[in-house]
């Protein structure tokens, strides 16, 4: 059974272990596949009006199969990795471990907020930025520069009090857990301000260049499965069916041809959370 952990429990070791298979997927040129794909859903979901990955009640199961995806790819390397999630309510400043050099490096530089140090700091050579959306070759941060702080956990309890996980019309404005979650519901407290704090490529399309893209959306898919938990009896995923411009509960999410938000809702199937 694949463990997801808190970083902020990790040995070195582990830390280790992850930074090198998420290099080598890097190196083998699949990492920046994912960072396409992301951005082309990104694109799709802004421009087209259908909601698949963001701005929608499917932006949770389009992510949890994203993340298992990668993390599938990641066991290629070494079956004993998994993506651990970051609790940013706890670990919620610049000085935070996540930050460390041996593991994600820190914030970036001033005028152009290069991230300087840690295994994906472009002058260590194991991470150009290849899909990009502005011509900096390198990774970009700068924490804390755009919103000050980072979601509390009294704000990630009330949206786990939601007792609704989505509703009409289904869009970027509506309430329920899902938007709450998102922060599309006319405010951003929760995951997009995450994306925001940390600035550079996070707040892009091509976000997933940044890796701790991977352990903030773990986090939210925990989040997720901590609401069912919460909710046993409510409605898992809205909507059933027939609702146009979003992702019904068993309607396949591309790319997926065989992915929809039923088979992906039990995440025990796939990992565990400690």
């Amino acid at each position: 059974m694949t463990v997801r952990k808190n970083q902020a429990n990790l040995t070195a070791a582990e830390k280790k272990a992850f930074v090198d298979a998420v290099l080598e997927v890097k190196r083998r040129g699949i990492y920046d596949e994912f960072v396409a794909a992301h951005r082309l859903r990104f694109a799709l979901d802004m421009n087209t009006g259908i909601y698949v990955g963001h701005f929608g009640p499917s932006f949770l199961p389009w992510h949890r199969k994203y993340l298992i995806d990668f993390e599938r790819e990641l066991k290629k390397i070494n079956p004993q990795v998994s993506i651990p999630y970051w609790d940013w309510t706890a670990d919620n400043t610049v000085g935070s471990s996540i930050w460390a050099p041996d593991f994600l490096g820190g914030t970036g530089r001033p005028l152009d907020d290069q991230v300087m140090d840690g295994p994906f700091a472009y002058s260590a050579g194991n991470w150009n930025i290849n899909i990009q959306v502005d011509s900096r070759p390198f990774l970009a941060r700068n924490l804390g520069y755009r919103v000050p702080t980072l979601p509390t956990r009294a704000q990630v309890d009330a949206a786990l009090a939601i007792p609704t996980y989505d509703s009409a019309p289904f869009s970027s404005g509506t309430a329920g857990f899902r938007s709450a979650l998102e922060g599309s519901d006319g405010y951003m407290s929760m995951h997009n301000r995450v994306h925001t704090w940390i600035w550079g490529q996070m707040e892009t399309s091509v976000s997933p260049n940044d890796p701790v893209f991977w352990l903030h959306h773990a986090f939210v898919d925990k989040l997720w499965a901590d609401w069912h938990a919460l909710h046993p009896t409510s409605a898992e995923y809205l909507p059933a069916a027939a609702t146009p411009d979003v992702i019904d509960l068993n309607e396949t999410m591309p790319p997926w041809p065989n992915t929809t938000p039923q088979s992906v809702l039990d995440h025990t199937q796939f990992y565990i959370y400690v």
